[in-house]
């Protein structure tokens, strides 16, 4: 069986899930809107150059919405969906994502944004599997603003794809044929370990990568 692996936010939506959820946040009035933007805006900028550190982020992002009960966050992020989310998701996008699994192929959607942000995403997707940041829960369920087990963050994503693998018996080498779709050098190493990988709606910096090396370049989005 073949091995298809997406990166989510730039390379099938076209914007980033993490950095809405945060603005959202400022929308719902759960956060101080001048200072929850300076440092969502902070921690992206970060991310896009490649020095982020994950255990402060996901402190600061799941700081305004982990106390508050189940019944509240999930009516929240159902307005999530249905006012942001789910217009952005593409035909181009969602063909893409079939055509792979119309071949039968073992598809996953990894990301570096946690799991709370997006399940939903990927279910809308109709992607079963979801390789995310995992969230730490108490003894009670309650999301702690740590990060459990390895987060799914540039090594980290081949790390956890091959947890992923190795729970189904499988490794990678298995596939003949390992697609890698990413908009990010944050995911060269996911990328290096394609047979087939292809730069989707590449920054700049990883457009140059993908010249040098050959790799196909696709434009999901104008």
């Amino acid at each position: 069986m073949n091995l298809c692996l997406f990166d989510l936010d730039h390379t099938l939506l076209p914007l980033d899930s993490d950095h809405a959820w945060g603005e959202f946040v400022v929308a719902l009035g759960w956060a101080d809107g001048p200072e929850q933007r300076r440092a969502n805006d902070a921690f992206y900028a970060q991310y896009q150059d490649g020095t982020l550190d994950i255990a402060a982020y996901v402190e600061f992002a799941t700081r305004a919405w982990r106390e508050r009960p189940a019944a509240e966050q999930a009516a929240a992020h159902e307005r999530f969906m249905r006012e942001l989310i789910r217009p952005a998701i593409r035909p181009e996008a969602l063909a893409l994502v079939r055509e792979h699994q119309r071949r039968g192929e073992l598809t996953a959607i990894v990301t570096a944004t946690n799991e709370f942000v997006t399940r939903p995403i990927a279910a809308a997707f109709g992607v079963e599997t979801l390789i995310a940041v995992e969230l730490e829960r108490d003894a009670a369920g309650a999301v702690t603003g740590r990060i459990h087990g390895t987060p799914s963050f540039r090594e980290g994503k081949t790390v956890r794809v091959q947890q992923w693998l190795h729970g189904l018996g499988r490794r990678v080498q298995d596939s003949e044929r390992v697609t890698v779709y990413s908009d990010s050098t944050n995911d060269l190493p996911l990328l290096e370990l394609a047979t087939h990988p292809v730069a989707t709606n590449p920054s700049p910096a990883l457009e140059a990568i993908a010249r040098e090396r050959g790799w196909p370049l696709l434009k999901l989005f104008p």
